[in-house]
This record gives structure tokens, C-alpha cells and sequence, in this order.
């Protein structure tokens, strides 16, 4: 909840009583639900608006969801065309460390450990 754990919460909720008293903190209780009803329908009253302008415009949900799925298709197609075939990237690489440390060896000799 926030981040917030349940030591924290119990602090907080002692400094209200604290600050307020114990018989303003229903009341402000109560103040802050209907906020949040309000807040929740006013939401879902500008979420049918727009709905409604959408369909007015000829936008349905079945279209709207056939162009974001196209939109969607293109993007994984430009990822794969900028990405190309990378699976035998790690490999060659591999082999190419592989030359290389031959190299190295056949120049100085294998590296013996001492101890």
C-alpha cells in the first residue's frame, strides 16, 4: 500500500488521533469517502463520454482494438527488421573469443597457474 508497511501505517494513524482528536477522525473519515466516490464517478462519467464521442465518430471498441492490434503487429515487425536474426550473434562471438585465445597461446604459450 504505497510502500508504506504496517508499523508506519499504525504511526501515521496515531498522529491523526493526535492532531485531531478522536472525534474528528470519523468525520473525516466519512469526508474523505464521499471525495472518493465522487472522484470514482466523475471518472466514469468522463470514461462514457468519451465512449460516446467515440461511437458518434464511427469508433468502436471492435475497431479501435483492430487498429491498436495493427499498430502492435508493425512494431514487432520494425523490432524484428532492426533486430534481424540475432540467435547467431552469442555464437560467433564465442567462436571468435575461441581464435583469438588460440592465438594468444600459440604466441606466449599456455598460461600455467602457480601456486
Amino acid at each position: 500500500m504505497f510502500g508504506i508497511g504496517g508499523g508506519e501505517l499504525v504511526f501515521i494513524l496515531f498522529i491523526v488521533l493526535m492532531l485531531f482528536g478522536s472525534d474528528k477522525v470519523p468525520e473525516i473519515a466519512r469526508t474523505m469517502g464521499k471525495a472518493m466516490a465522487q472522484l470514482k464517478n466523475a471518472t466514469n462519467d468522463i470514461k462514457s463520454e468519451i465512449q460516446k464521442g467515440a461511437e458518434a465518430n464511427g469508433l468502436d471498441a471492435r475497431s479501435l482494438n483492430n487498429l491498436t492490434g495493427n499498430i502492435n503487429a508493425e512494431i514487432e515487425s520494425a523490432k524484428s527488421n532492426l533486430l534481424g536474426d540475432s540467435t547467431n550473434l552469442l555464437g560467433d562471438t564465442a567462436t571468435e573469443i575461441d581464435k583469438v585465445k588460440e592465438d594468444i597461446d600459440s604466441l606466449s604459450g599456455p598460461i600455467k597457474r602457480q601456486r
